[in-house]
């Protein structure tokens, strides 16, 4: 717990991207503005890594009294979907992020980039290649042994134009030309050595329709992009360092104005036990390894979202790891942590049992039911207090009792004395089993002098346990979540296939359990701690007949211990 408040300490100091605006504002740079943006491709759902980013840009133009535009980087048709482009705009809302009005795509750019690659056919630095994608990657050459040339770089400025207008009427068959840059074969950055510009897709777009048969590259969109939105700082992650000269490239080319986004690149988020490839995780929901990109298990946005993480728990723990150039990986507990403590300051207490075993207390009058009064939250004194019902039939967790306890178990057993939160002192005089030997009844007695917990004579008990009311209780199904793999840093196993890792008790389904009558009817995504068990929250799968919660994360951290036994 120490290293994380001091990790926060720490974070609350400027980062060196934050200490580099800093500078150019000093110095007057883009006239004392500030502008970012988040330039996610629309080719699946947004994971904690791009949450890591919507922060770092959103927060650092709300810092400094900025703007920071929404811009889909859709120039892929073939993995791009409107159902990616919904989820991506509620994620960034929930995280508590608003662009405004500057939601923009790269399709809005088509037409310009169209026009902007014909003048550099123009000006005979770009030439239409009919060579295929495979020669193309072999000319490349390594970095250190130049690239071959192209047989096509020396066409004409005037067959270059009509062959890429003849591209973009859907003449030619998919793979059989491309539009390159001609820059230099020789450059020791691979980037540089004719990069493609435009292939041919005859894929519909999903704002454009059939308009284009041609796309411009990732590459050519995203840095003219950014030039035309008037984009000041383009934070990237560390692999796009090496794309910087490319990107400078082509705006050097696209103006003579001194105004140039500036790339700044920061260390992608490693999280342990944890898969943060978008190609990845496709797999996992197109092979139903998960139920979806919404899987409680999922290190998605959506998928934190419906297992009970909040946006101030995320917003937290993207604060604490902060910002370097450095790789590394973050240890899951640190995002663990941060949702404890959030939930612990605004979760509402409840008790729920999951393995629940019958306790009847056979002097408490027949018919009868006390309502005794709880806290809501002692972290939150504000939230008050609930009436729980209290009756001669109850239930406790199974693991709460033992026939024949070692020295060191202070629960129940026949003959000893516990309290009930909230409630008496009850203790155990008769265990009732069925034919096959299993526990199915505990008879108790308990001490009406006690209420609320405390014996007036003063006698102590060692253990409290948490119970519910058997007629009023609301019978739920609960979901277990885990950490989806077993491995903690699964790039140490990248020669082997991830799947192999996939952790077989990730999920736990309990379809049985019973918790307080205050849940009833709470709607999909309230948060609860359920006293001694965790947090929960309801799963959009509830019913009115059949609840629905999922465990959040464990009230401590008890995954380490368990791996090391």
């Amino acid at each position: 717990m120490e290293n994380m408040i001091n990790e926060k300490e720490s974070s609350g100091k400027n980062n060196f991207i934050h200490q580099q605006i800093e500078k150019e504002l000093q110095e007057g740079k883009n006239q004392g503005r500030v502008h970012t943006r988040f330039p996610p491709e629309p080719n699946g759902y947004l994971h904690i890594g791009h949450a890591k980013s919507i922060c770092l840009n959103f927060g650092t133009a709300e810092k400094y009294g900025g703007l920071c535009n929404l811009r889909f980087d859709d120039t892929n048709p073939e993995k791009e979907d409107v159902e990616y482009v919904d989820s991506i705009m509620e994620d960034v809302h929930w995280l508590g992020f608003d662009w405004g009005d500057r939601l923009y795509y790269a399709s809005d750019y088509f037409g310009k980039l169209y026009e902007f690659a014909v003048k550099l056919i123009q000006e005979g630095k770009a030439y239409v290649d009919d060579q295929d994608a495979e020669t193309i990657s072999s000319q490349k050459g390594t970095p250190t042994r130049p690239g071959i040339e192209s047989p096509y770089r020396s066409r004409s400025i005037a067959e270059n134009l009509d062959l890429f207008e003849r591209m973009k009427n859907g003449e030619f068959e998919e793979g059989s030309r491309v539009l390159r840059a001609r820059i230099d074969m020789a450059s020791p950055n691979m980037h540089m050595r004719d990069p493609i510009l435009y292939r041919i897709l005859k894929t519909p777009h999903h704002r454009t329709g059939d308009q284009w048969v041609i796309y411009p590259m990732y590459d050519f969109a995203h840095g003219q992009c950014d030039f035309w939105e008037g984009i000041t700082h383009s934070i990237c992650t560390l692999e796009f360092e090496v794309h910087r000269p490319l990107y400078d490239w082509f705006i050097d080319q696209l103006t003579e104005d001194n105004y140039r986004p500036r790339q700044i690149e920061f260390a992608r988020l490693n999280l342990s036990y944890t898969v943060m490839s978008k190609r990845k995780l496709l797999e996992l929901v197109k092979n139903n390894y998960v139920k979806g990109w919404d899987d409680p298990r999922m290190p998605t946005i959506s998928g934190l979202r419906r297992r009970g993480y909040t946006p101030e728990s995320i917003r937290n723990f993207a604060e604490r790891i902060g910002v370097t150039k450095v790789d590394g990986m973050i240890d899951v507990t640190l995002l663990e942590h941060s949702v404890r403590e959030h939930l612990n300051k605004t979760s509402h207490r409840v008790m729920g049992v999951l393995d629940p075993l019958k306790v009847v207390i056979t002097n408490f009058p027949e018919g009868v039911t006390e309502e005794l009064e709880a806290i809501n939250n002692p972290e939150e004194l504000e939230a008050g207090t609930r009436l729980v019902p209290f009756s001669r039939e109850l239930y406790i967790e199974r693991e709460d009792f033992m026939e024949n306890p070692p020295s060191k178990f202070f629960r129940l057993a026949p003959g000893r004395e516990v309290r009930l939160r909230y409630a008496y002192f009850i203790t155990c005089n008769e265990v009732v089993k069925d034919a096959s030997g299993e526990i199915t009844e505990l008879r108790c007695t308990y001490d009406p002098a006690s209420k609320g917990g405390n014996s007036p004579d003063g006698r102590k008990v060692k253990a409290t346990l948490h119970w519910v009311s058997a007629p009023h209780a609301v019978e739920s199904e609960v979901r277990l979540y885990d950490r989806l793999f077993t491995v903690e840093d699964l790039f140490v196993e990248k020669e082997r296939d991830f799947k192999e890792f996939l952790n077989p008790d990730s999920l736990v389904v309990l379809p049985k359990c019973y918790l307080e009558p205050s849940v009833k009817g709470a709607p999909a995504l309230t948060h609860y701690q359920f006293e001694r068990l965790g947090y929960f929250n309801v799963d959009p799968d509830s019913t009115p007949e059949k609840p629905v919660f999922n465990r959040t994360v464990q009230l401590k951290d008890t995954w380490a211990k368990e791996k090391n036994r």
